[in-house]
């Protein structure tokens, strides 16, 4: 069996080669910030399966108890408080040796632009929680502003300007990605030379396909998870442990 320190370096060697790092990151890496997961064993859905629903388009737009639920959720929502750890940090220090070639996330929380990444590299597959948006107008706006609405007695704050139904700027379930979001994250797979894939089980697609798509043309791929993935026979390392511990000691230059 080989030595963990063994693949800690061997993963610290690619990075340091390589010039295009591709990170692609899931929920995993901002469960230290205190933003808790959807799916894992302490995570907001496995808790509470109901809350599901509030995350799927049909339900969301057809019952105002589930969007009365949805915003309650947003309102009350840990990540308004979150601040980035030493996990986003270190993809900070990957820009700034000039290896970072783009950030893919499926989080919604902005903690890597919070971080210091310069959000022109950040690729948001599941678009933001910080901005809310008409699902009949198309009108945009930060997502406070809806939240005042909601603290100020609002339990369901249509748009403003056409009356339609206002949701985070997040895709839920059965909602279709934006095709150039998608395109944007595969080419970017295309180009690089090492993905590290962090916090993700990879299981949820199409940001999933990243590794393969990387894999199929030359790059090296680099794991850090806490529990097993579904592309760890991919990987040319995979590595447990705490993130906000292993990535800086993956990225550091």
């Amino acid at each position: 069996m080989r030595d963990p320190s063994d693949d800690l370096d061997l993963a610290r060697g690619l990075v340091q080669q390589a010039q295009r790092v591709v990170v692609l990151t899931g929920a995993g890496i901002s469960t230290d910030s205190g933003i808790p997961d959807f799916r894992g064993p302490k995570g907001v859905w496995t808790r509470n399966p109901q809350a599901e629903k509030t995350a799927t388009l049909q339900h969301y737009m057809s019952d105002p108890e589930i969007r009365k639920q949805a915003w309650r959720g947003r309102r009350d929502s840990p990540a308004w408080k979150a601040e980035p750890n030493a996990g986003h940090r270190a993809i900070v220090d990957l820009e700034k040796a000039g290896k970072l070639h783009a950030v893919v996330t499926q989080n919604v929380d902005e903690l890597h632009q919070r971080a210091g990444t310069d959000p022109s590299l950040v690729i948001e597959v599941h678009g933001t929680m910080r901005t809310v948006m008409c699902m009949s107008c198309g009108e945009t706006a930060p997502m406070e502003r809806a939240l005042a609405r909601v603290d100020a007695g609002e339990e369901d704050p249509p748009c403003r300007t056409c009356g339609g139904i206002l949701k985070s700027a997040t895709i839920s379930f059965g909602q279709q990605l934006v095709p150039e979001v998608i395109d944007r994250a595969y080419t970017v797979a295309e180009e690089a030379d090492v993905v590290l894939a962090v916090g993700t089980t990879l299981g949820v697609y199409p940001a999933a396909n990243v590794v393969p798509i990387a894999k199929r043309n030359g790059a090296s791929v680099i794991i850090l998870n806490a529990e097993p993935t579904e592309m760890d026979d991919l990987a040319d390392v995979v590595l447990r442990g705490s993130i906000s511990d292993v990535l800086p000691l993956i990225t550091g230059t």
